[in-house]
């Protein structure tokens, strides 16, 4: 939604302020000099990208169309999952948890927290390291360094994404340039036309210019920056997750091993001490 503001409100300014100098906006519209600019753009991105980048830059801008998905909401769910998981292996052992972490999807104790289960890569992210505890795996440690090594790789692939649709940003300015210039060519070949047409045709190939730098400022770049924001938020998810294993790994209760996650979150998404507590409070029975 702040992307569909943000972007009108570049549009407004803009436009408006052009027309309400006395600009003409007919003149602004050359749909080919677009064409040119938007389409060797693209065409520079998918030539320098790999196919998962495509999609992950895909997905990534359709995304922030969307609201944010871990809200204090969210990370209270967490934190209650959390709970339940750490105080089931407390009470009955870490063997206990197998049956969920092998097949979360038919899990009682999972079902009762849909947003969490809406996330596949959050699910096998604690499924996988739930299972090295069940396999054994009590040292911190190790575990600690493993989860280091898969959350980089993560942070990696959403920096590429974001770095890849940066360049096309950088890129914009210079191909506005080209299309300017092929503007110029054509008007070249029309310089035997009266002024007045003459004007209109160098109008219409600065508007490539324009375009480029208008493009590349105003909407890609800034749209490269709300994807990597966006992408370090919810790596936030992540380390949540994993400073709470940590601390139960460690011999915490359940209650303070969600208090070290729950410290590790931004504060605009954080939920105070005693929401955490009420919540884990409410919680149905731990299903075995």
């Amino acid at each position: 939604m702040l992307v569909i503001i943000g972007s009108v409100i570049v549009i407004a300014c803009v436009v408006g302020g052009y027309a309400a100098n006395g600009g003409h906006l007919a003149v602004l519209w050359q749909p080919f000099e677009i064409v040119i600019i938007v389409g060797a753009a693209i065409g520079g991105f998918v030539t320098a990208n790999r196919r998962p980048v495509l999609f992950a830059a895909g997905r990534a801008v359709v995304g922030l169309l969307k609201g944010e998905k871990h809200d204090k909401a969210a990370y209270l769910e967490l934190l209650s999952l959390l709970y339940s998981i750490f105080k089931l292996a407390k009470t009955k052992g870490a063997l206990a948890l197998e049956a969920h972490v092998e097949n979360p999807q038919e899990s009682a104790l999972f079902a009762q927290f849909p947003v969490f289960m809406s996330q596949h890569h959050a699910v096998v992210f604690l499924c996988d390291y739930l299972r090295l505890l069940t396999l054994g795996n009590d040292n911190h440690h190790e575990m600690e360094t493993l989860m280091d090594e898969e959350l980089e790789t993560h942070h990696q692939e959403n920096a590429t994404v974001a770095a890849a649709i940066q360049t096309v940003a950088d890129g914009l300015p210079a191909l506005g340039i080209v299309a300017a210039v092929l503007g110029v060519i054509h008007t070249m070949g029309s310089i035997t036309e009266p002024p007045a047409v003459l004007g209109h045709l160098i109008g219409g190939a600065l508007v490539g210019t324009f375009m480029g730098v208008l493009l590349s400022y105003g909407f890609v770049g800034p749209i490269a920056c709300a994807v990597k924001a966006r992408s370090e938020a919810e790596a936030r998810y992540f380390i949540c997750i994993k400073a709470a294993i940590l601390a139960y790994m460690q011999g915490y209760a359940p209650s303070v091993a969600i208090e070290f996650a729950r410290k590790a979150l931004a504060s605009d998404v954080r939920p105070t001490f005693y929401e955490v507590e009420s919540a884990v409070e409410a919680l149905p029975p731990v299903p075995a």
